[in-house]
């Protein structure tokens, strides 16, 4: 016999839905830059971490740096990669929406 004791009906409440556990963000409120070109064929992609998205729309966010470097990028996971070397005007802009900012890597 199984022990299968998750109740998943019952004739007095209906459907019993399973609560699931809230996401949490393990951050020191520093975002950091880096910049990565490893399996990227040579092409220099800036990595922003340390953004908490349960607070921040991290799409906004890099549509933001997107305008503000002229160049492509994206939000994968709880990061966002923007094309090519612009560290310094990502700095500039995540600056000025008032976070704190540290280079990361070499």
């Amino acid at each position: 016999m199984s022990d299968n004791s998750r109740l998943v009906y019952s004739t007095e409440f209906g459907k019993i839905k399973e609560d699931k556990p809230q996401e949490t963000f393990d951050g020191d409120g520093i975002v950091r830059i880096q910049r990565e070109t490893k399996g990227r064929k040579g092409k220099g992609v800036c990595v922003i971490s340390g953004i908490n998205p349960l607070e921040n729309n991290l799409k906004d966010i890099c549509k933001k740096l997107k305008q503000a470097c002229g160049c492509g990028g994206s939000v994968k996971g709880k990061q966002i990669e923007i094309q090519g070397d612009n560290r310094e005007k990502i700095k500039s802009v995540l600056e000025g929406m008032s976070f704190k900012v540290k280079f990361a890597g070499g």
